[in-house]
């Protein structure tokens, strides 16, 4: 049973795909940095599947089991009031059938929106682009006939695993891309892609809103700004599991030092100010008022 208030979060939240600025997306991985993630000003709340899965000792690529993400999605969407959108990855399950299960498990949690790719465990021969419409098309019907409005947001890996030219990886994006539209996607979702060039034309050439990721610990340098993205017609950005690595490369940081020099030089400047330390605390355990 889809809730009104649910209903009402979804509608939404599809409409920040269609406004002029830019939906700008800091993804999170459990409660608490949920609630900190919504506290800074951000207007909804997407997971990271890396992150989810790290917090609890996994690997990508759904080694998690669904029962434990489910957990952790229902913590998050009752920890903020935002919309919430999560990525399921390539769907937990093997067929139409098992995602459509999935799916229905994942939306009792309260979400509005879905992340989904194409690649599985990141192969190199991406599904069967027909097989994935289907996928797309079938969550659509389930939404439907939920009478509500899931933004399914539909994740292309051809420049993440293919192999062949930039221009060939960029056909296919394209391809792929205007037919999840017409499968049901609302939002494309292309990544790696950092250049402006490329990223103009896939915002060109797709009918649907695109979704660019920016993750600057790549090794290929600093990604276009928001500003610059919002000005090439980008509707959609998030940083994927980007924040969650720098948390935990801070935690190394921390403790290779401790352990190798036996000084607190990098500890001391995060918590510099304290009271930034503080309110960031204050902002990550606010009691919910739902």
């Amino acid at each position: 049973m889809v809730s009104s208030i649910q209903k009402e979060k979804a509608d939404l939240f599809l409409k920040y795909h269609q406004d002029k600025e830019i939906l700008v997306l800091l993804n999170s991985w459990d409660n608490g940095s949920s609630k900190l993630v919504e506290a800074s000003g951000y207007k909804a709340i997407a997971t990271t599947s890396m992150g989810i899965a790290a917090s609890l000792g996994y690997p990508d690529c759904q080694i998690i089991q669904l029962s434990e993400m489910i957990h952790a999605i229902t913590g998050i969407v009752n920890s903020v009031q935002v919309p919430v959108t999560v990525d399921i990855e390539a769907g937990y399950g093997n067929n139409i059938n098992e995602i459509i299960e999935s799916v229905k498990q994942i939306i009792a949690t309260g979400i509005v929106g879905i992340n989904i790719e194409d690649s599985m465990d990141l192969s190199p021969v991406l599904l069967d682009e027909m097989e994935f419409c289907e996928r797309i098309s079938a969550i659509r019907a389930l939404s439907d006939s939920l009478g509500f409005h899931l933004v399914i947001n539909a994740r292309t890996d051809s420049f993440f695993t293919s192999t062949g030219s930039s221009l060939e990886k960029l056909s296919e994006s394209i391809r792929r891309g205007n037919k999840y539209r017409e499968a049901g996607a609302d939002c494309i979702f292309v990544q790696p892609v950092w250049d402006r060039e490329t990223i103009a034309t896939l915002v060109k050439e797709i009918n649907a809103p695109i979704n660019i990721l920016s993750n600057p610990g790549n090794g290929a340098g600093l990604p276009p700004s928001v500003r610059e993205l919002q000005d090439l017609g980008v509707a959609r950005l998030s940083l994927g599991s980007s924040v969650m690595k720098a948390t935990l490369a801070l935690i190394k940081k921390i403790a290779n030092e401790l352990l190798e020099k036996g000084t607190y030089n990098i500890l001391s400047d995060t918590l510099t100010p304290l009271p930034d330390a503080i309110q960031a605390y204050k902002m990550a355990t606010r009691l919910n008022t739902k």
